[in-house]
């Protein structure tokens, strides 16, 4: 085996189960982060984010001397970049968002100082076509006295290449093992030996491509369910409009046996399909406009959330005139960007959620399961609170996030004088009168 100590740069969602399976086959690996606390955290034998079998993983790593975290980086064989691929920022909202690769380079030059002949680097951070090519740029002008393979091809001391994670995340430990792998080398030689270090662990398929096309490949699998969903989230705006209920008209139309439309929620959230659609648009704006469209459709629903709200509140109000807006309390329900997780990030459920934090004159419940206290951007008018507490006491409920205790519990026994729910998870598909 080529491979004996890996080094992943960036303990995230991604990074860390990543760096946490390779150590899992008696391999040495070498996490790196900035972020001190993840790294002390990770070193005790704990996780600083939540994954189902994660901890245990990492735990035995760690105990077993395997598995390291740092704030500096070693020497390794391979060196796996996981780190964010956020916007930049930009004062123009109509704009199209601008992908950031500060982190990108920053781990570039975190790297670049032990690089040696032999070694390979990885970018796994889902990324802009190109990226992968601006890496090996970065790298070079860093390390002159080394050469890279849009110098010298399969001649050269570093190998490059860029492999997109493909998990989702709660079942991330299971499918980095299982999914396959699309692996695009900047050469022939960076690709094959890519392959080699992922068959260390990954059942799947490794597919070996070019980095172009490796890179295009993740944002075109997310911008498909990108316009999906807004196909649906559309039509829900659209039936609201006609006094149809969506829920039972997508069960009625995906009876056809080829048609098979996505549920609507409250917006499209995460760190993929809220932004991997427009780096596509970055790159060709004149040409992605299906895609650009798409992108606008989710990024405007939690607006039209918000309307709702309005709106019920509106009727409370008129049905009891005695009552103003400091009155009414009103509960959110979810504030992750998915089920079952504690990642916020992107979120359409906590934009709605602070949003409304600004807007209601009254108290405000949330209820997440998945977190132990409410980020710092709300203020004092939020309070996170308990799914029965906030049920039994709120005028207006927003279903934002289908989690499991949601679907569990029973909306029969409570009187919501408004509910909003998002995720059709209370909303009977059979309705009757029309209504």
């Amino acid at each position: 085996m080529s491979f004996e100590t890996i080094s992943v740069i960036g303990l995230g969602y991604i990074g860390l189960p990543t760096a946490a399976i390779f150590a899992s086959r008696k391999l040495k690996v070498l996490g790196v982060d900035v972020n001190e606390n993840a790294v002390n955290t990770i070193n005790q034998g704990k996780i600083h984010i939540i994954e189902p079998e994660l901890d245990a993983i990492v735990f035995k790593a760690v105990q077993q001397g395997y598995l390291q975290a740092s704030t500096q980086a070693k020497p390794a064989d391979a060196f796996l970049i996981a780190v964010p691929t956020p916007f930049k920022a930009s004062d123009d909202a109509c704009a199209t968002p601008e992908p950031d690769l500060h982190f990108i380079n920053q781990a570039a030059q975190t790297i670049a100082p032990v690089l040696a002949k032999g070694n390979l680097v990885i970018l796994e951070s889902t990324s802009p076509v190109g990226a992968t090519e601006q890496l090996a740029h970065w790298l070079k002008e860093l390390r002159p006295d080394l050469s890279f393979p849009q110098d010298v091809a399969d001649d050269a001391d570093i190998n490059v290449a860029h492999c997109p994670e493909r998990v989702l995340p709660g079942k991330v430990v299971k499918e980095l093992v299982h999914n396959d792998r699309v692996i695009g080398g900047m050469t022939q030689t960076c690709s094959e030996r890519s392959v080699e270090l992922y068959k260390i662990f990954v059942d799947g398929d490794c597919i070996i491509t070019n980095s172009r096309t490796a890179e295009m490949a993740k944002l075109t699998e997310n911008a498909s369910r990108d316009v999906s969903i807004a196909f649906a989230n559309e039509l829900s705006m659209i039936c609201d409009d006609l006094d149809i209920n969506v829920w039972e008209l997508i069960s009625l139309a995906n009876r056809h046996p080829r048609v098979n439309i996505l549920q609507p929620g409250p917006g499209v959230g995460g760190h993929c399909i809220a932004v991997d659609p427009w780096f596509i648009v970055s790159k060709t704006p004149g040409k992605a406009k299906m895609i650009q469209q798409a992108r606008q459709i989710n990024d405007s629903k939690p607006a039209w959330v918000l309307a709702q709200y309005k709106q019920k509140l509106d009727e409370l109000l008129s049905e009891a005139p005695n009552k103003i807006a400091e009155d009414i309390t009103v509960a959110c329900l979810g504030i992750a960007f998915k089920a079952d997780i504690d990642d916020l990030r992107e979120s359409p459920a906590l934009s709605i959620a602070l949003e409304l934090n600004q807007l209601h004159q009254g108290k405000m419940l949330v209820v997440e399961p998945n977190i132990e206290q409410l980020p710092n951007e709300f203020d004092e008018g939020a309070t996170l609170s308990k799914l029965n507490d906030a049920m039994i006491e709120a005028d207006i409920v927003l279903l934002l996030v289908d989690h499991k205790p949601f679907i569990r519990f029973d909306i029969k026994k409570i009187n919501v004088p408004k509910l909003i729910d998002t995720r059709g998870i209370w909303t009977p598909k059979q309705v009757f009168n029309g209504k």
